[in-house]
């Protein structure tokens, strides 16, 4: 099963993996960070396929997959 972890101090809530998502399971939290930013969180980490796209596209390098 895979994992994901989402470093919330490095994401600045660009929204990129959200897009990249195939399964759709990633969005932007309600809650800000500290600095100020609505960083990504998902919804169903049980759905995850470890694709690894969404971390791909992180220009913050702020998502981590685990196989």
């Amino acid at each position: 099963m895979a994992k994901i972890e989402i470093d919330e101090i490095r994401c600045k809530g660009c929204g990129l993996c959200t897009l990249a998502c195939p399964g759709k399971l990633l969005s932007l939290s309600e809650k800000i960070n500290l600095q100020g930013y609505t960083p990504a969180a998902i919804s169903f980490q049980e759905k995850c396929t470890g694709c690894a796209l969404c971390a791909e596209m992180c220009p913050d390098v702020a998502i981590t997959v685990f196989k």
